[in-house]
């Protein structure tokens, strides 16, 4: 693991809320933070940071994502990541351990996480976990 470790959404909650420093990035595309919704950290004091990793219709752009954090976040800041499921927040994480920043940790099961057996998600992640979330 290139990336300081995996964190539940609860343990992510915590953290943020335990550490006034501590930064939540969600780190998926404009589409879904409009339609599918975002983490609400207001009650702790917090806006999170919304930098794509990857922008609908094309790959993962892990320079430009590593340019728009490290210029809002100084090194050193814990830095906690969410994605949909967990995966590209992972590439994240490492992008930004491997830039210097963080720690970095990765929210496993994201905000939706993966797909059930019959093709939904929503089971398990952030909005699953009964943590703050709305449309934006």
């Amino acid at each position: 693991m290139s990336y300081a470790g995996d964190l539940t959404p609860t343990e992510a909650w915590e953290l943020l809320k335990q550490d006034e420093d501590a930064v939540l990035v969600d780190v998926r595309t404009q589409a879904e933070w409009a339609f599918v919704g975002v983490p609400d950290t207001t009650s702790l004091g917090k806006r999170p940071l919304f930098a794509e990793w990857s922008s609908l219709g094309s790959g993962p752009n892990p320079a430009g994502f590593v340019q728009a954090v490290t210029a809002q976040v100084d090194p050193g800041t814990p830095i906690v990541l969410l994605c949909r499921s967990g995966h590209r927040s992972a590439a994240a994480a490492a992008a930004l351990t491997a830039a210097g920043y963080g720690p970095a940790y990765n929210i496993s099961d994201g905000f939706e996480g993966e797909v059930d057996d019959e093709g939904h998600r929503g089971g398990t992640g952030w909005r699953a976990d009964g943590l703050p979330w709305r449309q934006q």
